[in-house]
């Protein structure tokens, strides 16, 4: 028998906050019973679970998601995730199309906005 993952368990100064935030990113609800200063909030559609630890982030993420937008290009997904409130690391967007932007939410774990399906020819 093999092992599932069931969740992907991201730390946080604030879950319920950062679930939000996500929330807003990926367009999918919290979970029903999830509320402000819980310990633990759920995005079910994702398969992300936040949890709220008393440490702060101090260095690089080992593990980031790479986003690729459904219904829009790249560079306004970047543009819709910043005025949710991520922050922009590292423009790897290259003047041909090509690259992507790497954001950081606002606890400042990284994440990159890839191009769409639609942009992309290989």
């Amino acid at each position: 028998m093999t092992s599932a993952i069931r969740h992907t368990t991201i730390d946080s100064a604030d879950a319920y906050g950062l679930a939000s935030f996500w929330s807003g990113v990926l367009g999918l609800p919290l979970h029903e019973d999830d509320e402000p200063g819980a310990g633990e909030a759920l995005i079910e559609g994702a398969g992300l679970l936040f949890v709220t630890v008393p440490e702060p982030k101090t260095v690089k993420n080992r593990i980031h998601l790479d986003l690729q937008p459904q219904d829009r290009t790249r560079d306004e997904e970047v543009e819709r995730i910043l005025a949710l409130g991520a922050t922009l690391v590292d423009d790897r967007r290259t003047p041909d199309g090509l690259g992507w932007a790497v954001l950081a939410d606002p606890e400042g774990n990284e994440f990159c906005v890839e191009r769409s399906a639609a942009e992309r020819t290989d």
